[in-house]
């Protein structure tokens, strides 16, 4: 048996199904694709987590176009992050070209064009559906994660949280939380000391820096209602495809905090609000995680604790999590370790650390006898990538050179007419679009403020008002008791005697 055979029942062993899959595209040996080799992912196992990984302009994102299309057509839904604005394209029909075909035949699959139901979601100022959520649905222990705020400043977050609940005082927005504390080391001081113990205004100091920091970054139009329900993700359109969420982050690049929180909630929301699923046929949601440094880069150790746990838990309701970026090192081993589909694309080895980086990333493979993972690393072509998944058993399965099948839909991005059309389509965009401004903790103890200086208001002209009368009765005492007063008030009796006496005397 040759080489290629050997390889042919190699590839087709370690990648059979006897459930559904995806087929991402076909092995290739000694820079050729070999026909009929696909490489099949089991739906079964999709929710063990991915990462799809190599340099800039190496293909991962149309890797991400092609698996979000496939697990589409599986009834599927996705939900990406869109940090460059390059996966609009994916609600139309792409275009067919002699490249493809080509491409195509080599690996003996079948092409079509077509385009896919999507949604447009934005956490900024861009149109599409508002992802919103309220300060109360993040909870203490996780805003105060958010804001990286160490123990005795977390304590005193899980103190306010509940003052709230015990006061009925809603935490709809950050104006709310930076009124409560405002409210609880001023006016508010005496009634938290009496009922909660006492809270350091240096801890409180902190905390309020935190949220102001959290605001420049735009996070007060994230934080508010109408909160988004996570249910909306799970659609799919009359034929059955799910839908392919796209959330467009272009403008948000520069602020990292904010992506890490929407992020952070997003995860603890979908992993909140799902029931147990355990093993099924099929994931319930895929989650796909572009330009993940973003998250990692900025991310406090307590951040990365909770992302890493969330990462663990969440497979469990039948949710998988991909994390796409350039070098597979942005993502920490405690995560790493966690990924079942890894789709590694081309690295460069321009300087002594980029050559460690591509060591380590090989030791991440199984050993393969028809690859030197390290050279194929640097030597992969646009549009191919090493790959290994795990099996229907949980197994991973052997390493391969993946060529890419071409997407379906559009290689580009829509048209601003394109993306009006779709938004203007959506109910999603109609019903998020409203603002929903509740009296919530913020106004009410703005009431409660006022009332409290009209009654100190009251209370002093009272005390005024007494003074002042008090002052009336002392001035009528001494005028009445004056040495002038009474020499006066004498004489004039005198002369009203005298005057009488003389009337009679005539």
């Amino acid at each position: 048996m040759s080489k290629k055979e050997q390889f042919f029942d190699h590839i087709k062993g370690g990648y059979a199904c006897k459930g559904d899959y995806i087929v991402l595209g076909g092995a290739m040996l000694d820079g050729a694709a070999i026909a009929d080799a696909h490489i099949q992912i089991p739906l079964k196992t999709l929710n063990r987590h991915g990462l799809i990984a190599g340099a800039t302009g190496t293909g991962k994102t149309k890797t991400l176009q092609v698996i979000t299309e496939q697990l589409s057509l599986k009834g599927i839904p996705s939900l990406v992050m869109d940090v460059k604005g390059d996966l609009s394209g994916v609600a139309k029909p792409g275009s067919e070209n002699d490249f493809i075909r080509n491409r195509h035949s080599a690996m003996n699959l079948p092409y079509s064009t077509m385009g896919f139901p999507v949604e447009l979601l934005t956490i900024s100022e861009q149109n599409g559906v508002r992802l919103r959520a309220t300060v109360s649905e993040f909870g203490p222990v996780l805003f105060s994660r958010i804001l990286d705020l160490n123990d005795v400043q977390s304590g005193i977050m899980s103190i306010i949280f509940k003052y709230c609940d015990d006061h009925k005082l809603g935490l709809i927005d950050l104006k709310d939380i930076r009124k409560v504390i405002q409210y609880l080391t001023g006016e508010g001081k005496a009634e938290l000391e009496k009922e909660y113990g006492a809270m350091s205004t240096a801890s409180t100091g902190v905390i309020l820096r935190k949220i102001i920091e959290l605001e420049q970054q735009g996070a007060e139009r994230f934080f508010g209602e109408e909160s988004f329900d996570i249910r909306d993700l799970m659609r799919r359109d009359s034929n059955g495809n799910g839908y392919i969420n796209i959330i467009r982050l272009t403008d948000i690049q520069d602020k990292p905090k904010l992506f890490s929180t929407f992020m952070l909630q997003l995860l603890a929301e979908v992993y909140n609000t799902m029931p147990e699923k355990g093993d099924q046929p099929k994931p319930e949601l895929m989650i796909f995680i572009d330009e993940a440094h973003l998250i990692f880069n900025q991310a406090s150790k307590v951040l990365l604790e909770q992302i890493e746990t969330i990462v663990k838990l969440i497979r469990s309701k039948g949710v998988g999590v991909y994390f796409i970026t350039q070098n597979p090192m942005d993502v920490p081993a405690s995560v790493l370790a966690q990924l079942g589909l890894k789709v590694q694309h081309a690295l460069r080895a321009f300087t002594a650390n980029d050559r460690k980086d591509i060591k380590l990333t090989a030791e991440n493979f199984p050993i393969s006898e028809y690859y030197d993972t390290e050279e194929t690393l640097t030597s992969l072509g646009t549009g191919e990538a090493l790959v290994t998944a795990l099996n229907e058993k949980g197994i991973p399965t052997p390493l391969a050179v993946l060529m890419v099948r071409a997407p379906m839909s559009r290689m580009d991005i829509l048209t601003q007419e394109e993306i009006d059309m779709i938004n203007s389509s959506s109910h999603l965009v109609t019903r998020y679009s409203r603002v929903i401004d509740p009296e919530s903790a913020a106004e009410m103890l703005e009431k409660k403020i006022q009332a409290a200086e009209q009654k100190r208001s009251d209370a002093a002209a009272r005390k005024a008002d007494q003074k002042a009368g008090r002052a009336g009765t002392t001035t009528r005492r001494r005028t009445a008791t004056h040495p002038v007063v009474k020499v006066l008030t004498s004489a004039t009796f005198i002369r009203g005697v005298m005057g009488i006496l003389t009337r009679a005397m005539k």
